[in-house]
């Protein structure tokens, strides 16, 4: 068990000094934006979806703690090629996880995700962890108001 939480901490790490899918998106045709207040995480999240409803690009910026900005990281990852539906279900399976209130045939698309399950240990962490999934869930809606974990 020390060995995988070994593991996990070290793809948090990773993702968090080296972000994937960093930067401002400027084909992006959703654009939201989150902050934590309670961590000072702020974060940009853009999408490019096609006409299919296909989210064809992902990427976000800003500032933010290592769980921050690896669960955005790691999510953009995860983004890539998906539907709009698969990006919401996507979105529902990882809450669940965070929040514990996930169901086992949740766990089967999360993969890597799965490394910030124990995060769910540390409430004040929680928001930091999903910061970017409400940002999320917030673009697949088309909503325009700044997103906040307060």
């Amino acid at each position: 068990m020390t060995d995988l939480r070994e593991l996990y901490q070290d793809v948090i790490i990773d993702h968090s000094r080296n972000p994937r899918n960093f930067g401002k998106l400027d084909a992006a045709d959703r654009i939201t934006q989150g902050n934590n207040p309670l961590c000072g995480d702020k974060l940009t999240l853009y999408l490019k979806v096609d006409e299919n409803d296909l989210i064809t690009g992902v990427s976000f910026e800003g500032i933010g703690c290592a769980i921050s900005i690896s669960s955005a990281s790691l999510m953009t990852e995860m983004l890539k090629g998906k539907t709009l539906r698969q990006a919401e279900e996507l979105f529902q399976a990882f809450h669940g996880l965070i929040m514990g209130e996930k169901t086992p045939d949740q766990d089967a698309g999360l993969g890597k995700l799965k490394v910030l399950e124990g995060v769910k240990l540390f409430p004040s962490r929680v928001k930091c962890a999903t910061l970017a999934w409400h940002m999320l869930h917030a673009a697949l809606e088309k909503t325009t108001q700044p997103v906040s974990t307060e």
